[in-house]
């Protein structure tokens, strides 16, 4: 053995001793612990922390350049406003035309139903029926132009059928929908 050697050979050994804790280690943690807030003071800071005053310090450039781009953004709301025209007051939506059609569906176990077609863009949130109380008849009333119309109906949200009254024609899919076609004057 070496000189060096045998001079690391006492840290060797400290070193290959089990490390003891302290046995005041679980008084100091939980000491720490009892001093941090209770959960909900810290969100209590935070509210705090957003109502105190602020300070901003802007140079006068900076100043006329927030102005500036305030009233340009005010200006555009403004603006934009103007192009979608005026407001329509409430009640005085223009009826839509053509010839009211309704629309029914005997579906006692149903949740919900809509009509999906050709008039509405298939869509299933655009024409919902309306239940009527206790006996399972959903029904939907809609005014509709002249032509030939495909429809189905959507109960629950999943469910595609058929109209049982109406005649059935293939989309473009193979699927078969229903008919209606409303005559013109």
């Amino acid at each position: 053995m070496t000189e060096r050697e045998d001079s690391l050979d006492p840290i060797i050994e400290i070193l290959r001793e089990p490390a003891g804790l302290r046995a005041d280690l679980t008084d100091r943690v939980m000491s720490e612990v009892d001093r941090l807030p209770p959960p909900g003071i810290a969100a209590l800071d935070r509210v705090r922390w957003w109502r105190r005053t602020w300070t901003i310090r802007l140079s006068p450039v900076r100043g006329l350049g927030l102005a500036a781009g305030l009233a340009v953004l005010a200006l555009g709301v403004h603006l934009a406003g103007r192009r979608a025209g005026p407001a329509t007051p409430p009640g005085a939506e223009r009826a839509p035309e053509g010839q009211p059609i309704q629309f029914v569906l005997i579906a006692p176990e149903a949740q919900a139903v809509a009509v999906v077609g050709d008039f509405n863009d298939w869509s299933m949130s655009a024409t919902p029926l309306a239940r009527t109380l206790g006996d399972g008849v959903w029904h939907v009333t809609i005014p509709l132009g002249p032509g030939r119309y495909r429809y189905a109906f959507v109960v629950n949200g999943a469910i595609w059928r058929n109209d049982p009254e109406a005649p059935a024609a293939e989309d473009e899919f193979g699927r078969a929908n229903s008919v209606v076609t409303v005559g013109g004057s």
